[in-house]
């Protein structure tokens, strides 16, 4: 039996002190450029996965970064002792009597406007307490970052029983998928946007990067007396500069923060400005020995979503700086203990209306009208709505139709469709104003069609529809912005100074 946490071979999770690891991922796909020929076959041979369906590689798109928690590499082979002494976790003999887990100790949501100049990304905490979408298992609450652990467990468990010859890295394979999914479909739900892409990476690529990059620099806000458990010290504040060991401390660090975690996510954050700052100023994107040495180990470490055409995405991302890049961190209600966990207790009905206000602002004139339009109100219970799937998430007609009810909606038709890539939102004659309501729940634009009943609305379902919308957190024209918090424990932005921000 595989147990949730154990540690995978082949395709397997990234190491404990992955909880920067996305970082590494994100630069390499957010910051190279000026590439030449000699690299353009190395970049197209980065992917790997098919746990989602790709989403568009050029103009506006949502990024999951991910850093997964496990001792041993990609092939299921216990981590170099180095490495293991500079993460200060397991020895060797512990990891072989099963200490290390699978779990997304990093995941950080990046939303990329059309045109790449700049970016915006929220931290999710990993001790927030959700409930899991697409997971496997009968475990369907917990730590957001136990849903990608549960998934694989589960889905290697059922292959062994089923397939008795399977080879260790099929098996492994088939697991992670499981846990990308599960992963992808909880982050969607928890936040309420759409992902179209995916990175991930390993522990052992996040030293590698390092050493390539000869260290990284970083600011403290003030010294930080040494940390056992990660093996973290600075005896001043200020610039520093840290090889890849003193690195993957920096980055592992929570205990003696604090704000312990929260602290974190504000290393993780500071660490990717860092790396795009030094791959652009210290002459990197210029020198073919080391976007090669780079690249090299992107296609060793680095998984994505394979349709992802990141030729394309790169091309995008030439003009984007550390300077044009923001950080938040999703904020908490406050600590809890669920379940006999120590947690983070969230509102997602809030989160979801920060991060869409955040990724998608309403577009303000410059020119304000002498004659504003009325603001249209919507009775929705003259709305009958017809939800017709032609997406891969199984029973996601229904569950969408129910939560229209739920908000004052007549339900209509529930059924499948020809198959989508992208959702549709159709109306007839009196119900363009309630079209205009729900086609933002789907971030996409409602279209008049004389082969729509009067007064109905009929949603076609698209690939890249996989959660329920949050119907009720859906902002009206007359609602004001959400703040983004700026005190808590999540702190406010991150933003590079001197191309480097200064964290605790």
């Amino acid at each position: 039996m595989v147990r949730p946490g154990s540690p995978a071979p082949l395709w397997g999770a990234a190491g404990k002190a992955g909880y920067a690891l996305s970082c590494v991922a994100a630069a390499l796909v957010l910051a190279i450029s000026g590439f030449s020929y000699f690299v353009v076959k190395a970049v197209g041979s980065i992917g790997g996965s098919h746990a989602i369906v790709s989403g568009p590689s050029i103009g506006a798109q949502n990024i999951l970064l991910m850093g997964l928690e496990s001792r041993t590499d990609w092939q299921g082979n216990i981590l170099p002792d180095d490495v293991l002494k500079a993460l200060h976790a397991c020895n060797r003999a512990e990891i072989e009597a099963g200490c290390g887990g699978n779990a997304t100790n990093t995941l950080i949501l990046i939303h990329i406007p059309a045109g790449g100049k700049k970016a915006v990304g929220f931290s999710i905490p990993r001790d927030d307490w959700v409930t899991f979408a697409n997971t496997l298992g009968n475990q369907q609450v917990g730590k957001i970052d136990q849903a990608y652990g549960v998934s694989m467990a589960t889905r290697e468990n059922q292959l062994a029983a089923q397939q008795p010859g399977i080879s260790q890295a099929q098996l492994a394979y088939e697991g992670n998928e499981a846990g990308r999914a599960a992963t992808v479909a909880t982050v969607e739900q928890l936040t309420g946007v759409h992902i179209d892409h995916f990175a991930e990476i390993n522990l052992d690529g996040f030293y590698e990067l390092a050493k390539v990059l000869g260290g990284v620099e970083v600011c403290l806000n003030h010294p930080v007396p040494y940390d056992p458990n990660s093996g973290f010290s600075a005896a001043r504040a200020g610039y520093q500069h840290l090889n890849a060991k003193k690195a993957l401390a920096f980055v592992r660090q929570r205990d003696g923060l604090t704000n312990g975690d929260l602290d974190r996510t504000h290393r993780q954050q500071a660490f990717l400005d860092s790396v795009i700052h030094q791959m652009r100023t210290e002459g990197v994107l210029g020198d073919l020995t080391k976007i090669q040495a780079l690249l090299s180990v992107a296609k060793q470490y680095v998984i994505t979503d394979s349709g992802w055409n990141l030729l394309d995405f790169i091309t995008q991302m030439r003009s984007l700086t550390a300077g044009n890049l923001t950080f938040y961190t999703l904020p908490i209600v406050g600590y809890e203990t669920i379940a006999g966990q120590k947690a983070n207790e969230v509102n997602p009905s809030y989160l979801q209306q920060l991060v869409k206000e955040t990724f998608y602002p309403p577009h303000r004139s410059s020119h304000r009208s002498s004659h504003p339009q009325p603001t249209v109100s919507v009775n929705p219970s003259l709305t009958t709505v017809d939800v017709l799937n032609g997406g891969n998430t199984a029973g996601l007609a229904g569950q969408v139709s129910s939560a229209l009810v739920s908000a004052g909606y007549t339900a209509g038709k529930v059924g499948n469709a020809p198959p989508l890539a992208t959702t549709q939102v159709l109306y007839g004659s009196g119900s363009a104003a309630a079209a205009s309501k729900i086609a933002a729940l789907f971030n996409v634009t409602a279209t008049a069609s004389s082969t729509i009943a009067a007064g109905h609305v009929e949603i076609l379902l698209g690939a890249d529809a996989t959660t329920v919308p949050n119907v009720s957190a859906t902002p009206t024209p007359s609602s004001s912005p959400s703040p983004l918090p700026t005190t808590g424990p999540q702190g406010g932005a991150v933003t590079a100074t001197n191309g480097i921000p200064c964290v605790n």
